[in-house]
C-alpha cells in the first residue's frame, strides 16, 4: 500500500471541501444582506454560514495543508524534485491567495453579522468568483505542468 497515494487522495478530498465552501459561503452572506437583522432569513443564512465556517472551512483549509505539506515530504523522502519545479511555486502562490481568500471571507462574514454596513453585496459577488478562477489556474499548473 503506498502511503503517497492515501494522502493524496485525502489532499484533494479537502481541496473540493475547501472550494465548495468558498463558493457558498459568499452567497450565504449575500442573502444575509438582502435582510434586516432578526429576519428569518438574515437568521437562516448568519446560523448556516456559522455551520460552513466552522464544520466545513476551518478544518478544509488546515487539513489542505496538513496533507499538502506531508506529500512535499513524502515526495522528497522519494527523492522527488517538486520543491524545485517552477509550475510548483506558481502553483503555492495560488494556494496562498486562496487560503487568503479563506480568512477575507470569514473576516467579511464577520462584518455581515455586526451589521456594520462596510460590506456591499456587490463585493460579495465580485470576490465570489476568485476562488475558482484561482482553482483553475491550479489544476492546470498540477496537470499540465506548463513549464
Amino acid at each position: 500500500m503506498d502511503i503517497y497515494l492515501w494522502v493524496k487522495a485525502a489532499h484533494l478530498v479537502f481541496v473540493v471541501a475547501l472550494m465548495a465552501g468558498l463558493l457558498v459561503y459568499p452567497r450565504y452572506k449575500i442573502h444575509q444582506l438582502s435582510s434586516r437583522p432578526g429576519e428569518p432569513l438574515f437568521e437562516t443564512m448568519k446560523d448556516s454560514s456559522e455551520k460552513l465556517k466552522k464544520i466545513i472551512l476551518n478544518p478544509s483549509v488546515t487539513l489542505v495543508w496538513v496533507f499538502g505539506v506531508l506529500l512535499v515530504y513524502l515526495d522528497w523522502q522519494r527523492g522527488g524534485q517538486i520543491l524545485f519545479q517552477p509550475w510548483f511555486h506558481t502553483k503555492l502562490l495560488l494556494v496562498l491567495g486562496i487560503s487568503g481568500l479563506h480568512g477575507y471571507f470569514i473576516g467579511l462574514g464577520k462584518k455581515v453579522d455586526r451589521v456594520t454596513g462596510t460590506v456591499q453585496a456587490r463585493t460579495l459577488r465580485m470576490m465570489n468568483e476568485v476562488p475558482f478562477l484561482l482553482m483553475i489556474g491550479v489544476v492546470i499548473l498540477v496537470i499540465v505542468k506548463p513549464f
